[in-house]
């Protein structure tokens, strides 16, 4: 398999800490050490077969972190995007150049950068099943991650025929795709234990993503095809579910055993690291009458005291410090527009 690691995000709602030139994908945020795309380049370099067999997109401004923080990724095997255009055209192109380096029998994967997975073991079990559902099948194969709550915050992908199994694990066709749902829509997705939530992973012979895409998004691959990345900036703005998962039919499902979370924002952090204490502290703290609540520090000097705080996330970095109700943190992107929209904190919003 070649993996190809998706790093263009922003992680807007990890601001203050996560800002342009350092997003989510830069940062350690589990007090391992390793940033996000660090752990994500780790585990899949022994699919990969080492650094060689290892790929990343990412966008023009990220490029000189990248190539920081994976000092042994080749050259060759970075791709640049001249403007983010969402995760359609990244698969597309990157899908191209391995095609034509490889073959359009290469088995691709795409993954996130910014995610947390545990399990090793069963995430390359996980994978090898998948590539041999897409080698055996001609298929799409996408990793369905076991719904643990009735989340607006996902989309769905309901399951539809069982095909067989695939190094020991079930496999199924895909009946559909779902954005975002209500909470009633969510909730009765969950009562009936046939769908998964879309973990945004992807595994699928190159030539088989190609006619595809020709199929369904020929407006995304023949300028790339005609131009090659410079086509980019006349590029739609399209989600790689939209412009071909929500279509074609040869899309499969794998539901995957293993631990997962997008860290779509402060509170992932508490579902990765609480423990019996009654605060999750990655900061000097003093608290007084203070539970429930996430202490972050990117100064270790620097010390927080509370007094009276509930469920609360704390984020100091430099000349910004963040005070959120954890019910609030999807917010974030809302206050960073005020601060975009106001000069005097536009440096503080976007970058140092």
């Amino acid at each position: 398999m070649i993996p190809v690691i998706l790093a263009g995000g922003k992680g807007e709602r990890f601001w203050p800490l996560s800002r342009k030139h350092r997003p989510k994908q830069f940062l350690s945020l589990d007090g391992s050490g390793r940033s996000l795309l660090q752990a994500t380049a780790d585990r899949l370099l022994n699919l990969a077969g080492g650094w060689s067999g290892l790929w990343v997109i990412t966008a023009a401004h990220l490029e000189e972190g990248v190539r920081q923080q994976l000092p042994n990724l080749p050259l060759e095997n970075l791709l640049v995007e001249m403007e983010g255009r969402d995760t359609a055209p990244a698969v597309a192109w990157a899908t191209l150049e391995i095609a034509q380096r490889y073959g359009e029998d290469a088995i691709i994967g795409f993954f996130p950068a910014d995610h947390w997975i545990g399990e090793q073991d069963v995430f390359e079990q996980t994978l090898k099943a998948a590539e041999e559902l897409a080698q055996q099948n001609a298929a799409i194969a996408t990793l369905g991650i076991k719904p643990t709550y009735a989340s607006t915050g996902y989309g769905y992908i309901e399951q539809g025929e069982a095909i067989g199994t695939f190094n020991q694990l079930p496999a199924y066709k895909v009946s559909r795709f779902t954005e975002k749902p209500d909470l009633a829509t969510a909730e009765q997705f969950l009562a009936t234990g046939q769908f998964s939530w879309n973990g945004g992973m992807f595994v699928f012979p190159a030539g088989v993503v190609l006619k595809e895409l020709q199929i369904h998004a020929p407006e995304i691959l023949q300028p790339l095809q005609q131009q090659g990345p410079s086509a980019y900036l006349n590029l739609p703005k399209l989600s790689i579910d939209y412009a071909l998962m929500e279509k074609t039919d040869r899309a499969y499902v794998l539901p995957v055993s293993f631990s997962w979370d997008d860290l779509g924002d402060w509170n992932a952090i508490e579902r990765l690291l609480k423990d019996e204490n009654p605060n999750v502290e990655l900061a000097k703290h003093v608290g007084l009458d203070t539970q429930g609540a996430l202490l972050y520090a990117t100064d270790d000097d620097d010390l927080i005291v509370t007094i009276g705080l509930d469920d609360t996330v704390i984020v100091r970095d430099g000349k910004v410090t963040l005070i959120v109700k954890k019910d609030r943190t999807q917010d974030i992107k809302k206050i960073l527009k005020q601060l975009q929209d106001r000069q005097l904190f536009i440096h503080l919003s976007r970058a140092f």
